[in-house]
C-alpha cells in the first residue's frame, strides 16, 4: 500500500476484524495509514454465498475508499 501512494496509485486495505490492532500497529510504525475496509473475521470456513454477501456488504465502502468518495 505504501509504494502504491508513493507512486499516486490510489488504493485500499480489505482485511477482517480480527487484524484491525496488527493495522493500527503497523500504521503507527510506518507512519502511514492507507484507507481500510474490514470485513467480519474469520472468511476462510464461510460459505460462496456467504463471501459474496460480505463482498457485496463492502464493495461501496472499497470503492468510496479507492476513489475518494
Amino acid at each position: 500500500m505504501l509504494d502504491l501512494d508513493r507512486r499516486g496509485i490510489p488504493g485500499a486495505m480489505i482485511a477482517t476484524t480480527a487484524f484491525e490492532g496488527a493495522y493500527r500497529a503497523q500504521a503507527d510504525i510506518l507512519s502511514f495509514s492507507p484507507h481500510v475496509v474490514y470485513v467480519p473475521h474469520p472468511i476462510q470456513n464461510r460459505s460462496e454465498e456467504e463471501v459474496r454477501a460480505i463482498a457485496d456488504e463492502a464493495v461501496e465502502r472499497i470503492v468510496a475508499a479507492i476513489t475518494g468518495a
